[in-house]
């Protein structure tokens, strides 16, 4: 008899310390939900902003790919303007784009699409 008691005590214990340790995993369980809730939303927004920028480059090359004329009075200019300032360029090359971008209809410019399209596209 006294062993089934202490048998029943030490069973007693263990099913107190499995439902604390349950408590703790539905706990961390929640935390990580919320942490993967709150990474997903970055990563939607970073994913959006990303593709925004990819369709912006790929206008921009197709237009200039195709000689368009007056590409630089339209709205992916702007985000162009954007993306230089963001994306990891070199200098020179970002010396180009903002001459580039920054000139309008201007004669003072040069044609340099070959160039340009070659910059964005590693973009």
């Amino acid at each position: 008899l006294k062993e089934a008691q202490a048998e029943l005590k030490q069973l007693e214990q263990d099913l107190g310390g499995a439902a604390a340790s349950r408590e703790e995993a539905k706990a961390a369980l929640a935390e990580a939900a919320a942490i993967r809730e709150k990474e997903a939303a970055a990563y939607a927004k970073e994913s959006s902003e990303h593709k925004t920028n990819i369709v912006a480059l790929k206008k921009a090359i197709d237009a200039l790919s195709k000689g368009m004329t007056g590409f630089l009075q339209t709205t992916a200019v702007s985000k162009l303007r954007q993306l230089t300032i963001d994306v990891d360029l070199s200098s020179a090359d970002r010396d180009i784009m903002s001459a580039f971008l920054s000139t309008g209809s201007s004669d003072r410019y040069a044609p340099q699409s070959g160039q340009i399209v070659g910059i964005l596209k590693q973009m």
